[in-house]
């Protein structure tokens, strides 16, 4: 077992993948050569399939810088996003609860068996205080938190991770990638963030985290980092059974990176075949300004809130979705090489 102690109960166990290259073949208008005839044909393309429904990923096809921010833009904007109220916590499906910020999202997967954290965000500050306070208010309690998962090795996404581990004895999970580059070399430090946690379970494509009555399947969709995890699990709604991917990271800040970009787009490529072939049909972020959590948080609070939950998109949306957010960086990429 990769990562786990001898006699574990929970085990994360390898699969060898069984989607292959074969799945990655490019989607959308045909590859030409870069030119802005073809940034605006992927562009184009983006928003027709955004209709009225997606609109939120369509800043993914504005144009991008060629650096990255630098430590101070992104302190001033982690000092911003940090600054915000956060948004009340609740149940996007009956076994899966938002417990993030206004800006970075944290989701509690629940189990049989205990709870599964989804990123923990920016320091032990924001996990007390928003994620164990969360928790708290939703009936539950931090202490049943057995595993973080990062996403990817940002400290928006690490930052709270090491509170649940010296606390309360949870394991960090994060891809074999990640972990190293956690280790040896962060692409973005901020004082916002408190520092990576220790190396724990270090997962790779294809393998599976099994708690209780739920399985997560971890698909490793480089381009926002190296190593970015997009989990795949179920849950339910109303008692009736559903498919969530959660998209590990979504926005290009790497700068000018072409192989990043190509590896961006071939992983929404292959994640639209996982999506087609196994039913997804909610497609979550950790970042609330692409999913609409937050507002879909609320229209399920609303009095008179219809039955049907704003989280189910259908799996032909969670394909747009994702061909959205290939165009858009397939857009980036020949803006790049023009």
């Amino acid at each position: 077992m990769r990562g786990m102690a001898d006699g574990a109960r929970v085990k994360v166990y390898g699969l060898a993948s069984l989607l292959t290259a074969a799945l990655c073949a490019c989607a959308g208008p045909a590859a030409d050569k870069p030119s802005q005839a073809s940034v605006d044909r992927y562009v184009a393309e983006a928003k027709q399939l955004a209709g009225d429904d997606l609109k939120s990923l369509l800043p993914l096809c504005n144009p991008q810088p060629a650096t990255r921010p630098s430590e101070e833009a992104v302190h001033a904007q982690l000092e911003r996003a940090i600054a915000a109220s956060a948004p009340e916590p609740g149940p996007a499906f009956d076994n899966l609860y938002f417990v993030g910020s206004s800006w970075v999202s944290a989701w509690v997967l629940k189990t049989s068996q205990g709870l599964i954290l989804i990123d923990a965000l920016n320091n032990e500050d924001e996990a007390s205080r928003l994620i164990d306070g969360g928790l708290a208010k939703l009936g539950l309690n931090p202490k049943d938190v057995k595993y973080v998962i990062v996403t990817h090795g940002h400290g928006d996404h690490y930052g709270g991770a090491t509170h649940f581990a010296q606390r309360y004895g949870a394991r960090i999970v994060a891809s074999d990638a990640d972990w190293r580059m956690m280790q040896t070399g962060l692409e973005f430090t901020s004082k916002l963030w408190d520092p990576p946690p220790k190396r724990d379970i270090a997962v790779f494509d294809g393998d599976k985290l099994t708690l209780g009555d739920t399985t997560v399947t971890f698909y490793v969709t480089p381009g926002h980092t190296l190593g970015t995890l997009s989990p795949v699990f179920g849950v339910a709604s109303g008692g009736r059974a559903h498919k969530v991917m959660l998209w590990g990271g979504t926005s290009f800040n790497f700068g000018r990176d072409i192989d990043r970009l190509e590896r961006y787009a071939q992983a929404t490529d292959r994640m639209r075949n996982v999506a087609a072939q196994q039913s997804v049909d909610a497609l979550v972020s950790n970042h609330s300004s692409f999913d609409g959590a937050v507002s879909k948080l609320a229209a399920r609070r609303a009095p008179g809130a219809q039955e049907s939950n704003p989280f189910v998109m259908g799996t032909p949306a969670v394909e747009r979705a994702l061909r959205i957010m290939g165009d858009c960086a397939r857009a980036q990429h020949d803006r790049f090489l023009m």
